[in-house]
């Protein structure tokens, strides 16, 4: 339930931070972070920060399919990593189709607490609209928008006026 809510959220935002949140990774493992982006190109912006234990986490952006290879033991593919170290970022961008996800890798003898900050940043569809209307178009749709009201709210007082004054 939690993941359709996330996933809702990050299909209706145009920007936003998905994770910002201190983990513990154990010695010689991995954990990862579903991106959840669907079919829409989106910009991921990744770092993090060793806070107590090894100086080997690595972050790397990889497809579901290699998280798949990389759980079985397999040769897998990566979209984008950082260096083992105590501390790193990234930034790359992820097109469809596809499902990605960012996983923080701790090859070291100890475990490692990390902070892990994952911003995702979807670009406008292609023939959108605007954002933001400028200041001559705010004007027109207010002066539509408020003859269009005069103009019904005439037009019901014409036919509503005479059953009433009978």
């Amino acid at each position: 339930m939690l993941a359709l809510v996330c996933t809702l959220v990050l299909a209706f935002a145009s920007a936003g931070e998905l994770v910002n949140q201190v983990y513990t990774i154990p010695a010689d493992e991995w954990r990862y972070v579903d991106l959840g982006v669907g079919q829409r190109p989106a910009l991921v912006e990744a770092e993090y920060e060793v806070r107590a234990g090894s100086d080997q986490v690595r972050l790397a952006v990889m497809r579901r399919d290699d998280l798949e290879h990389l759980r079985e033991g397999l040769a897998h593919g990566v979209v984008e990593a950082t260096e083992p170290g105590r501390s790193g970022k990234l930034t790359c961008q992820v097109r469809p189709p596809g499902e990605y996800v960012v996983v923080v890798d701790n090859r070291d003898d100890r475990a490692a607490v990390v902070r892990l900050r994952i911003r995702l940043d979807f670009p406008p569809a292609a023939g959108a609209l605007p954002e933001r209307l400028s200041p001559q178009r705010r004007l027109t749709v207010i002066l539509v928008s408020f003859a269009a009201f005069f103009a019904i709210v005439t037009w019901s007082g014409r036919k509503l006026l005479p059953p009433v004054r009978r």
